[in-house]
């Protein structure tokens, strides 16, 4: 996967792009069982061709190549039963620590990371505004496939950058948490 985002090889990258893009594009004016029918149908009109065309080159040249498709046919396409357990199991404990956090955001058990949250979901609030779910997803798909590579290319710059802004970040959230009472945590009352 990191081959493809980093365009190790770009015909291989360039393909993948090029069918994610040409889907996503397709889903935002297209309902999904539109376009899978779609895509299935060209699927099986390009095979079907493919094999009649094998079949009647056979027949002329008299030869008994067999099944143009053979070696894809017998490829074993079953999951294996560990391997589906391990990915499992990662969702699980992922789904768990995703719980937990959102649980101690929604009920404020730290008031600052409570307030950042909030200000994400109030920003998140203008993202849907200004976009669509499926326009988010094909920025994703262009910013997965060029982010890496420009990151890659300007490394230092771009550290040294996000140095400065998380610099700069974690000397607010210490001048916040030091205003705010309710950040400390209350001291138990000395008996005399």
């Amino acid at each position: 996967m990191a081959a493809l985002i980093y365009w190790r090889d770009p015909k291989k990258s360039g393909i993948v792009f090029g069918a994610t893009l040409g889907v996503l594009l397709s889903l935002a004016y297209f309902s999904l069982i539109s376009v899978l029918a779609y895509i299935s149908l060209l699927t099986l009109t390009f095979t079907v061709a493919f094999r009649i065309y094998k079949t009647v080159l056979q027949a002329i040249q008299k030869t008994s190549d067999g099944h143009p498709f053979k070696d894809i046919l017998e490829i074993d396409l079953t999951l294996p039963a560990e391997k589906v357990h391990e990915v499992a199991d990662i969702a699980v404990a992922n789904a768990n620590a995703a719980v937990s956090e959102l649980r101690r955001l929604f009920l404020v058990e730290d008031i600052v990371d409570s307030l950042k949250f909030g200000i994400v979901l109030w920003s998140l609030t203008y993202l849907g505004a200004w976009f669509n779910g499926m326009t988010l997803i094909i920025i994703g798909v262009v910013a997965l496939f060029s982010l890496p590579k420009v990151y890659e290319t300007n490394k230092t710059q771009i550290d040294q950058n996000l140095a400065l802004v998380q610099a700069k970040l974690n000397e607010i959230t210490a001048k916040v948490k030091a205003a705010m009472p309710l950040g400390k945590k209350a001291e138990p009352a000395k008996e005399e």
